[in-house]
């Protein structure tokens, strides 16, 4: 029964996967302004997780004025992580946001001891250079002096966000329905870029919608509700790690949608990434 579980948890996090996967293409396609998609996506997903809640009777209630803190400070590296990442995809491309954006692991599992009262652990920092090495080699005629130099550190500011994001909510998924928790985030980003609509043009929406309701519904909503809801039962380094497939993914999903071809480098760096994956899984299974 257990292995079961263990199984089943695992499945429902390469879900998760998958599901984010889809942020590259969206990001790189959708024809509006990064900070204003950024809006849409969090107040359309913002609308989809209240009504959920209200479907499912999931309490909104905050127990205490420290949770309310914690949920402002995860929600707002949340929004930088996903502005600076739509600043990586736009800047250059699917591949290169997404393979610096996942530089998180490393600074997951190296902040983590920081946050809680869990021990370094070397195998993570050999399982993060094996993950690095395998994002070194899968972004092809990598060239910090190129045109596609600040999309890489737009991906590594995300990156460090994504991670604060993480560890900061860590303590929280266990007193909070993941669906509630994900509707605070969401919510309270809208909020705060509010004021972009009086700067930005919102004009395209009408041709983008689609695309718009995908990466709020999809993406957001459901694809990210699942990954903190994971983090009830691995470890935020485990499940950062085993999130690395999402390059591989979100590199499939340009192909076929962005005709962005990959190259024998993705097959190599992403065989690196996915071996991590599966060394992850097993040890996960075995703590």
């Amino acid at each position: 029964m257990k292995q079961n579980a263990h199984l089943n948890h695992l499945l429902w996090l390469t879900v998760a996967t998958i599901f984010i996967s889809t942020s590259g293409a969206l990001g790189k396609f959708i024809d509006m302004p990064t900070s204003v998609v950024i809006w849409w996506r969090s107040i359309l997903a913002a609308i989809f997780l209240f009504t959920f809640c209200l479907y499912k009777g999931i309490s909104l209630k905050i127990n205490s004025g420290k949770d309310h803190w914690t949920f402002v400070l995860g929600a707002l590296f949340m929004g930088a992580h996903w502005v600076t990442y739509f600043y990586a995809l736009k800047l250059s491309n699917v591949a290169i946001g997404m393979l610096s954006l996942f530089t998180f692991p490393v600074i997951t599992a190296l902040l983590e001891p920081l946050f809680s009262k869990a021990k370094p652990d070397a195998i993570h920092i050999v399982l993060g250079i094996i993950v690095l090495l395998g994002v070194y080699i899968l972004a092809p005629d990598f060239n910090i002096e190129s045109g596609q130099f600040k999309g890489v550190l737009f991906g590594l500011i995300s990156a460090l966000c994504y991670a604060l994001r993480i560890l900061i909510l860590k303590g929280e998924v266990t007193k909070y329905n993941s669906t509630m928790l994900m509707f605070y985030q969401v919510a309270i980003i809208s909020i705060v870029l509010l004021p972009v609509l009086y700067f930005e043009s919102t004009a395209n929406i009408t041709t983008q919608y689609p695309y718009v309701i995908i990466l709020a519904l999809l993406t957001t909503a459901v694809g990210h509700t699942l990954f903190v809801n994971s983090l009830k039962y691995f470890k935020a380094s485990t499940a950062s790690i085993i999130g690395s497939a999402q390059p591989v993914f979100g590199i499939i999903i340009a192909y076929f949608f962005l005709k962005e071809t990959p190259t024998i480098h993705t097959f190599v760096g992403g065989a690196l990434i996915l071996c991590t994956v599966v060394i992850e899984s097993i040890r996960s299974k075995k703590t």
